[in-house]
């Protein structure tokens, strides 16, 4: 049942963030740490999403915008290595209230609620009426790389507050998707080396065991069906569509995490 689970949630999180540019890393972490301590469903996470995003850029990397990456992937490189560093040194403390959904632990704390307000903030301003149709200055993408980067790297989401940004841009869909991809990776690529050399030092610890490794190749073979069959529908999707299901599911991201639930 354990792997039919994660198999179901990477599925439909590969395919959903295809489109939204997030949602990967947020409910694959909300699965893994049923199975794993926080940490090491953190890590887990991150191998999942960087293979995800190699594939993803493979397939798109001739549509990403180079400018964009250059302003916004740079700040995130950056700002994830310090991220993911206190995530191997620090612990978050004694969550603020836990509770049970089911059988699943909601532990709320304060960076889920910091994290999750922010996220609640871009989405509630991205729906106003009279902020729809103004373009996001391009002289914030160092910020919201920044942001990126770091919460990427304390926490694996990094996916929302990238498209609470971007998603201001004007990008055609396959534009949107490479970029995404591409900052993604770079974000992945900066902390896996922290949490691999915190794994070597002693300071974190990563996936052991066969059915550890069992479960996160199942989520690898997944999610990686998931952009396969999103990337057929693809070219049958307009920007505008993609930028309601990117304000809905902020929403509901920022719900998740101020609950506890993510």
């Amino acid at each position: 049942m354990s792997y039919l689970v994660v198999a179901i949630v990477a599925f439909g999180a590969s395919l959903l963030s295809l489109f939204s540019g997030f949602g990967l890393g947020s409910l694959l972490v909300a699965t893994f740490v049923v199975f794993f301590p926080v940490e090491v469903a953190i890590s887990a996470t991150a191998v999942v999403h960087l293979f995800n995003n190699l594939l993803k850029v493979g397939i798109f990397h001739r549509r990403a915008v180079p400018r964009i990456i250059l302003r916004f992937g740079i700040p995130a490189v950056l700002a994830a290595f310090l991220g993911a560093l206190l995530l191997t040194r620090l612990s978050e403390g004694a969550p603020l209230h836990t509770w049970h959904l089911g059988h699943r632990l909601a532990e709320i704390t304060s960076l889920k609620i910091l994290m999750g307000s922010l996220i609640g903030v871009f989405a509630i301003v991205d729906m106003m009426p009279g902020f729809k149709k103004r373009r996001l200055d391009e002289r914030w993408l160092p910020l919201g790389g920044a942001l990126t980067g770091f919460f990427g790297g304390l926490s694996g989401h990094q996916g929302a507050f990238r498209a609470a940004f971007l998603s201001r841009l004007d990008f055609e869909p396959e534009e949107y998707v490479g970029t995404q991809a591409v900052l993604s990776t770079m974000v992945d690529v900066a902390r896996l080396l922290v949490y691999g050399a915190a794994v070597y030092a002693g300071h974190m610890a990563m996936v052991t065991g066969r059915e550890g490794w069992s479960m996160v190749g199942v989520a690898l073979v997944c999610a990686a069906a998931g952009v396969l069959v999103g990337w057929r529908f693809l070219d049958k999707t307009t920007f505008s569509s993609i930028r309601k299901l990117i304000g809905v599911l902020l929403l509901v991201v920022g719900a998740g995490l101020i609950s506890g639930l993510l």
